[in-house]
């Protein structure tokens, strides 16, 4: 099984190997099961790729219940013997009986239960076909009406499941792709134990892990028991529990539950615990009627291979060594050994928590770099240089105190300001506090005071008592120094005054000599105290440290994060008048755009990045440094970026890439002129076949996201998690039809409790044009709305909320709430919003309501009538179409002011903008033939630039993640039609662009695409290339194009000639007759292709006759002769009116 797993990793990567992995499993597990059941049989226990089948049966009838599971396994192995996988490799089914009495062991404690089975019936089925675990089982997710069987039965369902099952999330929507941090222990027991006392240790061990595990929102998902011992599977951070800081939760159970079950259950030969962390299949595996909720995927079996092989120790992977950011004294690097069906199992770790090394914490994490500014801090900075000021000249003292989200910058201010108080003369304490102090009790003091002390660089317990004996005479009694022990690594000899005190004596001795000295410290000549993450102060420490504080004059500078009892303490206390003069209190704003474009420069090294890029880094970022940090690393480490200086850009020859090039460094945004200085001539670019909205979250943003995602209920995550799917700007129409019928009559409460808790935002028509609208003025909120349209109450059902249009107020959040979805259910639903967006994919009335690519849907499919969606929800297209305009208003919002006018224009004597006015005067006779002039006319304007945005460009998007190519290439062209439509060329460049990535892709898998397809492909390249002045690769395109069309044109004066000869002859009644002749399904096709061809000879035309020589003008001549016995053509096919519902 693991090296099956392995197989589906190497073929389809980590998230979609691992789903891949999980549906096989499944419909092998179910085929089997399903024989089982019929034979009388029931699951007792699952095993990860194994499961233990139970017959019931009386003595006397063991002979016949013998036969009759003989004819299943018999069955069984006729039928699903051997099966074969997507990786190639084949799975074999192994089957072992036994039988005779069986012990059942019930243990946990009040809120959770879990049982075993042992006997020699059980270690018989395992020597007769090596079936390695059997796990608890998970009693089936439908529970009996007896009230008290409900509750008994509940408590051996995990917690996960059990919240989505009360909430009626329905079965089918359980499962996830999640990334957790798996937790396997192993607990060695001797062979000779009895079923009584084997019941006691597992009591025993189950009730400390719970407590161990409770805290960290850890949950035993497994108990799994063999020849070999007791090995507990446990995970964090499954859906409703991610924590941040997550792999340091686990590590730190690890730790403890090693060392409890080690002291405590004397049973026990040895203790064994491995950690990982990576993405898994959470959800549900098995049979409808017989399942149980699990984890899945490579980082388990990576898991328990490590357990095994490092016995005694807490080991983990890299990963997990990674995403704690613990500093390296915490590990030791573990020998690597080879472990079964695992190539490659990276780098193993030992955990070994606090030692002497990390005694006194570490500095700052940050490195303060002399060649990147600290970007968007000015009036922090300022803050603290007037401060350092008063320091200096007055002798005023003060904290500064900085609040501000995970990844807002706070470290890197911190380092920027320790530098500046270290450059103005003064000695400046650093520290920074992690996670696993604020568990430890006077960490915090420990840390802040030794640092100060200097304790960090002795090497020696005495070199220890020396310093604290100098540096405190006078402070603290010579009686009272044994108390330090409790704090410090010292070794001070228990005076007789301290042996005599009782224990509540003690205590406040040891609480007064520590305030006194951390008065001493922090009070004194010790200078300027920076500490990062104040918010990890643990809770001992602060009870000492909150009194001194207020007493004691200090200059602090201390980062805080929201959330934490220390932050609400120094927010409350800022907000106090007796303390406003000795606390400034500021909370970190999130970066301008201007900002993150500079970032992103420096951190490229590069002079400008593309639009692309920075709308991009942009909206996933939301301003937070680490955000775009990290998208960044995630770009370039995938190679998805790259570089050039600008004198290579300028030798490019007149080709499609160096349109694409010159098109990129006209958008592209540059970073201040210092930072071009520096980076003379450096611009970066996305890689051509790169799709950037398609992008995955890098894993370390992704852990920061769910964690806000899973402090919502379940039926508040599933709610999101289909929105998500829809892309980020929705309508409820949308969403009620993607919904399961379950979950929509509760769907209007709950989008108004997301958006009361600025998840969503509700959008509202405003009289504003999206394109002068302030792009800084967001969309209203529900709250807003009601201020001014009044929206009824979520109780009420109307047909106004039923249209209503909401957006994600956190882009973040929708893309981490996406990738939960396995792939199945993710198609699914990526095909039901399709379906629903395809009867919208046209013009707007005003524009006559046609395909943009004429007749396209006839030319391609002929049987594309329009939208499959036939749910009533769904009745109403008006409302339907006005709630996709709105939405369509919010996303070219986001699209085009994303990068807050930052954008460097050419101009409007530039080039491009005299092609855009040069085709605006023959726009009349170029517009696609239509029975409209295809331009807004009436009192009605043009909904097109909405309707592109809300319906083409996702449809596009849905059919890509179906994995339909074909209509994902139509619906590119249609985009790019759409845009030239409404004169963006840069976005239709864009468009065609993912189309050729696209093209390229289905020419190596050999899949022909339509030739329609490949004329209007090169069709709209020519259009794209003539708007953007590149007259001489416009001709080439569309010569491309016509002869895709069959409709050749010449290249020499020859073939110029003789072609002028022949489009003079007269072939009307040809025509004629074999429009009547044809069935209307071929003469709209026909239709089709001769406006394209038509198209192509007008533009052809004034390509021509831009040249201004003699061989311009007969060129000019010919397009404009073959375009008019073209026209006549159609006209013909027009004549039927039968083919003419669209045009």
């Amino acid at each position: 099984f693991t090296a099956l797993t392995e197989k589906f990793i190497q073929r389809s990567g980590t998230h979609r190997g691992t789903d891949e992995l999980a549906q096989t499993l499944n419909h092998y597990l179910c085929d089997i099961l399903e024989e089982i059941m019929i034979f009388g049989g029931d699951v007792l226990k699952f095993a990860g790729d194994a499961v233990l089948v139970l017959w019931r049966t009386a003595p006397q009838e063991l002979a016949k219940t013998i036969s009759l599971v003989l004819q299943c396994t018999q069955q069984i192995q006729k039928k699903y013997g051997k099966r074969d996988t997507l990786v190639g490799q084949t799975v074999q089914m192994k089957i072992g009986i036994t039988a005779g009495p069986m012990s059942l062991m019930i243990f946990g404690n009040v809120r959770r239960r879990y049982f075993c089975i042992g006997g020699g019936s059980l270690a018989e089925v395992g020597e007769a076909e090596q079936l390695a675990d059997a796990d608890a089982m998970k009693p089936t997710l439908f529970l009996p009406d007896d009230p008290y069987m409900e509750e008994v039965l509940k408590k051996y369902i995990p917690e996960v499941a059990l919240r989505k099952f009360e909430d009626r999330v329905p079965l089918d929507l359980f499962s996830e792709l999640r990334p957790v941090t798996i937790l396997f222990v192993q607990l060695q027991l001797p062979a000779d134990n009895k079923t009584v006392h084997l019941t006691t240790i597992l009591s025993n061990a189950s009730r400390m892990m719970l407590e161990i595990l409770c805290p960290h929102n850890g949950e035993i998902n497994k108990v799994l028991l063999c020849d070999k011992g007791c090995t507990f599977l446990c995970v964090f951070g499954l859906a409703g529990q991610k924590l941040p800081y997550e792999s340091i939760h686990a590590l730190q159970s690890a730790l403890q539950i090693l060392n409890s079950c080690s002291t405590m259950l004397h049973e026990t030969e040895t203790v064994s615990v491995a950690v990982t962390s990576g993405t898994v299949f959470c959800g549900v595996i098995g049979h409808p009627l017989r399942h149980e909720y699990t984890v899945i995927g490579q980082k388990v079996n990576l898991a328990a291979r490590m357990m095994v092989h490092y016995p005694g120790l807490v080991s983990c992977d890299a990963v997990t060594y990674a995403a704690s950011g613990l500093p390296p004294d915490y590990f030791r690097e573990l020998p690597e050994r080879e472990m079964k069906g695992l190539r490659q199992p990276g780098t193993v770790y030992q955990y070994v928590g606090i030692t002497k090394e990390s005694v006194f914490g570490t500095g700052l994490s940050k490195k303060r770099s002399e060649y990147v500014s600290l970007l968007g801090r000015k009036q922090e900075i300022d803050l603290f240089v007037s401060c350092l000021n008063a320091y200096k000249d007055l002798g005023e003292r003060n904290i500064l105190a900085f609040e501000g989200t995970a990844g807002s910058g706070k470290s890197r201010l911190l380092t920027e300001l320790a530098y500046l108080g270290q450059d103005a003369g003064h000695r400046v304490v650093a520290m920074e506090l992690l996670e696993v102090n604020m568990r430890q009790s006077f960490s915090a003091m420990r840390v802040l005071m030794g640092r100060a002390l200097g304790l960090q660089d002795c090497e020696s317990c005495s070199d220890r008592q020396r310093v604290l004996k100098t540096k405190l005479q006078g402070t603290i009694a010579e009686s009272s120094y044994c108390l330090l022990n409790g704090i410090f690594p010292v070794e001070f000899p228990i005076s007789d005054k301290v042996r005599e005190m009782c224990e509540t004596q003690r205590t406040k001795e040891f609480h007064s000599t520590c305030a006194k000295v951390l008065e001493k410290t922090i009070g004194g000549e010790f200078g300027i105290f920076v500490i990062d993450n104040a918010h990890f102060i643990d809770p001992a420490s602060w009870s000492i440290m909150s009194p001194v504080l207020r007493n004691i004059p200090v200059f602090m500078v201390m980062s805080l994060a929201p959330g934490y009892a220390t932050t609400e303490t120094f927010c409350k206390a800022a907000a106090d008048n007796t303390m406003a003069q000795k606390i400034t209190y500021l909370h970190l704003d999130k970066l301008r755009a201007s900002a993150v474009v500079q970032k992103a420069c420096e951190d490229l090294g590069v002079a400008s990045i593309p639009r692309d890029l920075a709308r991009f880094l942009i909206q996933r970022s939301s301003g937070i440094p680490y955000y775009c940090e990290e998208l960044l690393r995630c770009l370039r480490s995938n190679n998805m970026l790259l570089f050039r200086t600008r004198r290579q850009s300028e030798k490019a020859e007149d080709d499609w890439e160096s349109l694409n090039t010159s098109a990129v460094e006209a958008s592209s945004l540059a970073a201040t002129s210092s930072s071009r200085a520096e980076n003379d001539g450096g611009v970066c670019i996305v890689r051509p076949d790169v799709n950037l909205e398609d992008t995955a979250l890098p894993a370390t943003v992704k852990e920061l996201v769910l964690t806000q995602l899973d402090r919502l209920k379940p039926l508040k995550q599933m709610v999101l998690k289909f929105a998500a799917v829809i892309g980020p700007v929705f309508t409820t129409q949308l969403l009620s039809h993607i919904l399961p019928a379950g979950l929509r009559q509760p769907m209007n409460p709950v989008l108004d409790m997301l958006a009361s808790d600025n998840i969503l935002k509700w959008l509202e028509n405003t009289e504003v044009p999206g394109d002068v609208q302030d792009p800084s003025k967001g969309p209203s909120t529900s709250r807003q709305a009601r201020s001014g349209a009044q929206r009824p109450s979520p109780s009420t059902k109307t047909v106004e909320r039923q249209s209503g249009v909401l957006a994600f107020c956190v882009p973040l959040l929708r893309e981490a709430a996406y990738e939960l979805w396995p792939e199945r259910q993710r198609v699914a639903l990526h095909r039901k919003c399709a379906a629903f967006l395809e009867r919208h994919a046209h013009k707007c009335e005003s524009c006559g309501r046609g395909d943009f690519v004429a007749l396209h849907r006839f030319a391609v499919t002929g049987t594309q009538e329009g939208g499959s969606c036939q749910d009533p929800a769904d009745q109403g297209d008006a409302r339907s179409w006005e709630a996709l305009v709105l939405a369509g208003e919010q996303l070219r919002r986001d699209r085009t002011h994303a990068t807050g006018g930052m954008l460097r224009s050419p101009g409007p004597a530039g080039a491009r903008g005299v092609a855009e006015r040069l085709l605006a005067k023959g726009e009349q006779a170029a517009e696609w033939p239509s029975t409209t002039d295809g331009k807004p006319h009436g009192s009605r304007s043009c909904e097109c630039k909405a309707i592109v945005e809300s319906v083409l460009v996702p449809l596009a998007r849905h059919y890509m993640a179906m994995g339909d190519a074909a209509r994902a290439f139509y619906y590119l062209l249609e985009c790019a039609a759409a845009y030239l439509h409404v004169s963006d060329s840069d976005m239709a460049l864009t468009k065609l662009n993912e189309a050729e990535v696209l093209r390229n892709s289905l020419e190596k898998k050999a899949s022909a695409i339509a030739r329609f397809e490949e004329a209007t492909f090169f069709s709209l390249k020519g259009e794209v290339c003539w708007r953007m002045q590149h007259t001489k690769l416009a001709k080439k395109m569309i010569r491309e194009a016509l002869s895709l069309l069959k409709r050749q044109f010449p290249r020499t004066s020859i073939g110029t000639f003789v072609r002028s000869q022949v489009e003079k002859l007269p072939w009307a009644a040809y025509v004629a007759r074999r429009a009547s002749s044809l069935p209307q399904k071929d003469r709209r096709k026909t239709l089709a292709w001769l406006l394209q061809q038509s198209w192509c000879l007008s533009l052809l035309e004034r390509l021509f006759s831009l040249e201004g020589t003699s061989r311009g003008r007969k060129g000019s001549r010919l397009a404009a002769r073959m375009k008019a016995n073209t026209d006549s053509a159609a006209d013909f096919y027009r004549a039927t009116r039968s083919c003419l519902r669209e045009t």
